[in-house]
């Protein structure tokens, strides 16, 4: 279970912790009272938003610890000053993961737990095709290095980021550019059921799970049960709200595909995750059993999450 005196907490590191999701992780752990500490390649980045960003980690009492993926010595040395090592690198940086496992290994499997950067869905239980079908065989490959090589882990499947998906309301041929004004595009018939969860409380539930023995060597999934709907179900949700109804734009799949071996990274990529998520299904459409996995806000029911509907009304 997990613990609740301070001062058991565990020590958290976290790779990747200026990212979209490791800043969010990062301030998780300080708010449980984990002493924390950030692999960083620059203590004084040219960035301003980095700068600001490790200020705030340093306020909040962060350490910074000078590193880099690539540097190993440096690796191994702030891994030795962890119980818990989270990695949450982006995608370019996946396949290098495997240089955590082997500096986890020569730190001397100190490490309680670790957790790789999935954050995603299920690589094990989608179908899609490439250039995703490619980064999921490589997380695969990653779970598999870890459990040979005996390392204390849990898999962290979050299934679709609020910020990545929600504030387009599911137009994946528009993301970032906030909601639509008057037309949305539908990937296939809209009907399939995805699953979306508002950073932060990926964060929360990524953080209790790690001084938890129930999520030890498992998956911890994300299905808040509110936040399973169809794209379908998500544009009515958006049209009550704005008060207009949306000119649809669909794609079936078979165009889909052709679009995804037509199409430039990174619209090739979010294509192709996309096929999984709003044509297939692929987040909700299994039974998580105990032998693999467990779902957060069963394990976790006093963390309240941001639901849909409240995440849309941000929007507004």
């Amino acid at each position: 279970m997990v613990l609740d005196k301070e001062e058991e907490r565990s020590r958290v590191l976290v790779i990747g912790g200026t990212g979209h999701i490791g800043k969010h992780i990062v301030a998780a752990s300080v708010r449980r009272s984990h002493p924390t500490s950030v692999l960083i390649r620059d203590a004084a980045p040219a960035d301003l938003a980095k700068a600001q960003l490790l200020k705030s980690f340093i306020d909040s009492g962060v350490a910074l610890i000078k590193g880099d993926l690539f540097d190993h010595d440096s690796l191994v040395n702030a891994i030795k000053g962890a119980d818990v090592v989270i990695s949450a690198v982006g995608t370019c940086q996946l396949d290098e993961q495997t240089r955590i496992v082997m500096a986890i290994k020569e730190a001397g499997n100190v490490i309680k737990r670790f957790l790789p950067s999935e954050f995603g869905s299920d690589p094990e239980r989608v179908h899609t095709v490439d250039p995703a079908a490619t980064l999921y065989a490589g997380k695969i490959s990653l779970r598999r290095l870890i459990e040979a090589e005996g390392i204390p882990h849990t898999y962290v499947c979050c299934n679709g980021f609020a910020e990545t998906y929600l504030l387009s309301i599911g137009d994946v041929t528009a993301l970032g550019a906030g909601p639509p004004s008057d037309k949305i595009t539908v990937l296939g018939d809209g009907d399939a059921k995805g699953v979306f969860v508002v950073e932060e409380d990926i964060a929360a539930y990524t953080v209790r799970a790690i001084d938890d023995t129930r999520t030890l060597n498992k998956i911890l999934y994300m299905r808040p049960p509110a936040n399973i709907v169809s794209h379908t179900e998500l544009i009515a949700l958006w049209e009550k709200k704005a008060g207009r109804t949306f000119q649809i734009a669909r794609i079936p799949e078979p165009d889909l595909l052709k679009l995804i071996k037509e199409a430039a990274y990174p619209l090739n990529m979010m294509l192709s995750h996309s096929l999984s998520v709003f044509v297939r299904g692929d987040q909700a459409n299994f039974d998580i059993e105990p032998s693999f996995g467990v779902e957060a806000t069963e394990l976790y029911p006093d963390v309240k999450y941001t639901t849909v509907d409240e995440y849309l009304d941000r929007l507004l």
